[in-house]
């Protein structure tokens, strides 16, 4: 079976990285119009809906893809999960809920069309620019600087001078009710590519204050990549008070071992991620 319709669109980043001649690590499909109804209509294997959302994951090609309507959403609490006007909308309306003009290109199932509607997607990609669509758009969902961060990074891509500017003001004014589980989720994304020049970046620029108030940049060296460390992300922000970000179970416990570390020397029960840790804490100071 071949997933296709005329009202269906690959999204994204599938299209971006299509663009760029690189593998992408996900397929995200949308449907202009309602994706539960018609993965009904196609009698499609479904797993899970979200009504709330107008997403359906189905089963497809021995394994399980997502399907989202076209949305209109609006954001009440800035930093938060936006509120849903429509589920079905045009195309036009979709796109403004998304972050980045080279994340804002369709590309029709039927007969491979690339649908760019913002006019800049397919000119932004080959010229590594990344671009919000609107100036609202930091304001409206602050993880959207390390998505930016992210991109940079993977792709050799730079913020156009608007968006940096932009991101600029974000960082001088942050409003700190925000989603800090879904921060969380980007941070890791990041800083799990292990790559130092995303560090570099996230102090040069400011980011770090994303973490929480009274945030004091620390300033780490490219040797921190060589350091086998499982979750990565630990490893280069471990320094940073982390209150605000959910921790599992097991990243708290390379931290505080980290801690005592201060003072205990390791024993059986170090996590040698924990030592790693204080090695890198002590190069820094």
């Amino acid at each position: 079976m071949t997933l296709e319709d005329k009202n269906l669109y690959y999204v994204g980043g599938i299209v971006r990285d299509e663009i760029l001649g690189v593998k992408s690590f996900d397929t995200d499909y949308c449907y202009e119009g309602d994706a539960i109804e018609f993965a009904h209509s196609k009698g499609l294997n479904i797993i899970k809906e979200n009504p709330a959302f107008g997403t359906v994951r189905v089963v497809y090609e021995d394994g399980e893809v997502d399907i989202a309507s076209t949305r209109v959403e609006s954001y009440p609490e800035a930093g938060k999960l936006p509120m849903i006007h429509e589920i079905g909308c045009s195309l036009k309306e979709d796109v403004k809920r998304r972050d980045f003009t080279v994340n804002s290109l369709y590309k029709r199932t039927t007969d491979g069309e690339i649908v760019d509607l913002t006019r800049m997607g397919i000119n932004d990609i080959k010229s590594g620019c990344i671009r919000v669509l609107h100036k609202e758009s930091f304001i409206e969902d602050p993880t959207r600087i390390l998505r930016a961060l992210k991109f940079s990074v993977r792709f050799g891509f730079e913020l156009d001078n608007e968006t940096k500017r932009l991101q600029d003001e974000y960082l001088a004014n942050i409003n700190y009710d925000m989603s800090f589980h879904r921060l969380k989720k980007e941070i890791a994304e990041t800083f799990n590519l292990n790559c130092f020049a995303a560090y570099e970046k996230f102090v040069r620029h400011g980011i770090y204050k994303l973490l929480g108030e009274k945030q004091c940049p620390y300033y780490l060296t490219p040797s921190i990549e060589t350091y086998s460390f499982t979750p990565a992300w630990i490893k280069y922000l471990g320094l940073y008070n982390l209150n605000n970000l959910e921790l599992t179970r097991a990243e708290k416990r390379i931290i505080d071992w980290a801690e005592r570390l201060k003072k205990e020397s390791p024993n059986n029960n170090t996590p040698q991620e924990s030592i790693l840790l204080r090695k890198i804490w002590e190069e820094c100071s």
